[in-house]
């Protein structure tokens, strides 16, 4: 079951088909959107916030004995760390949308970066690297001009804003993958994989991917 901890049920729409498609027809995927809590998780106070909401939509799932494993469907993984340990969910994978895809992007020593809408969640997303052991890959964090609200309202803006912090993460920092830091940002992540030279790593297939090998393993 895919967990969307903003309120938006059209990007619950969006993350569940994106996940569908990387998964096939072998694991089918259940988006749930979270009852209440912040629209959109664009600084720490609405990932605190969203956290809780988090957590009661895993266990209610996990009660309901339908679903093989739970992804936390945003980059900042609000409720991660207590989901996977709850009781209620022993025996069942917890993958967290951003864990999984920074861990993809530094896989063999690669050097890399982060492109994202949020710097309200620079310092977030910095703490999270160090916490998983990646300091020595991490190239730095390029953040989009405009506003995370002006961007996701313009599909063809973010694009081209996301698509210059990519290459800024290539081409300035050296970065050889760059991690798009957003659930939300799933669509344009898979268009820039064909735009970018780079290795685009896509959160959400990255998750996927972690929820697979989590449940051959």
């Amino acid at each position: 079951m895919l967990i969307n901890p903003n309120t938006s049920t059209a990007t619950t729409a969006t993350m569940t088909a994106i996940a569908r498609r990387s998964l096939g027809a072998a694991l089918p995927v259940r988006g749930v959107t979270v009852s209440r809590g912040p629209r959109m998780l664009t600084d720490p106070e609405a990932l605190r916030a969203a956290a809780p909401e988090v957590l009661a939509a895993g266990l209610r799932a996990a009660a309901e004995g339908a679903c093989a494993a739970l992804l936390v469907a945003a980059f900042g993984d609000p409720g991660l760390p207590t989901l996977r340990a709850a009781e209620g969910t022993a025996g069942i994978p917890v993958i967290g949308l951003g864990e999984a895809a920074l861990l993809e992007a530094a896989a063999g020593g690669t050097p890399f970066g982060v492109a994202t809408t949020t710097p309200l969640l620079a310092d977030a997303i910095h703490a999270r690297v160090t916490a998983l052991g990646l300091a020595d890959r991490y190239t730095g964090l390029r953040l989009t001009a405009g506003t995370p609200e002006r961007l996701s309202a313009d599909p063809p803006l973010l694009l081209d804003r996301l698509e210059r912090a990519v290459r800024a993460c290539a081409d300035r920092d050296g970065a050889r993958a760059v991690v798009i830091g957003g659930g939300p940002l799933g669509e344009a992540a898979e268009e820039l994989r064909g735009r970018c030279r780079v290795r685009i790593v896509a959160p959400i297939p990255a998750a996927c991917r972690a929820v697979a090998q989590a449940l051959a393993g």
